[in-house]
């Protein structure tokens, strides 16, 4: 199974478009977002991804309930809160924003997932903290870094991608 990463889209809808259009092109079977997508009318570009969508909230998601509410319209578009437990292909992700970088450390640390995604520091990586591998997409919006970045993870290895947009 190939898992498309995305986090920190903050309304560049151009850069969201070219994530989406990569994704699409890649035929993942499955997106993940890692927060901030900041305002609700970057959901219609997303809803332009073919495979379902989990997201979370990250910390500088303005209207929360108006965003719930975008995403519900959609049927395969799951928002949820400050986390999700994710089961895909027998394997366990964690998925959360991670304002807080200790909270997604510590969750890391446990060795009870296969993966933890994470985003909001803007900067890709990826690493493994024992048997648990660790992505940050990076930023699509490439305001912080000056870089726009996804990253594809396939769940049969366990290995992940950092795309460069």
């Amino acid at each position: 199974m190939f898992i498309g990463i995305i986090s920190d889209t903050h309304d560049r809808l151009d850069m969201i478009d070219e994530a989406v259009k990569v994704l699409n092109d890649g035929n993942v079977d499955l997106v993940l977002h890692a927060g901030d997508f900041v305002s609700p009318f970057v959901l219609p570009r997303l809803f332009a991804l073919k495979a379902p969508v989990i997201g979370v909230f990250g910390n500088n998601d303005g209207d929360r309930a108006l965003l719930a509410k975008r995403a519900a319209e959609r049927g395969n578009f799951e928002l949820c809160r400050e986390f999700a437990v994710v089961e895909a292909e027998e394997r366990r992700i964690f998925l959360i924003h991670g304002a807080d970088p200790e909270l997604a450390d510590r969750f890391a640390a446990l060795g009870c997932f296969d993966a933890v995604v994470r985003g909001h520091t803007h900067h890709a990586g990826i690493k493994r903290e024992g048997k648990t591998l660790v992505v940050n997409p990076g930023e699509v919006c490439g305001y912080i870094t000056g870089l726009s970045s996804i990253a594809v993870m396939e769940t049969n290895e366990m290995e992940a991608e950092i795309i460069e947009l």
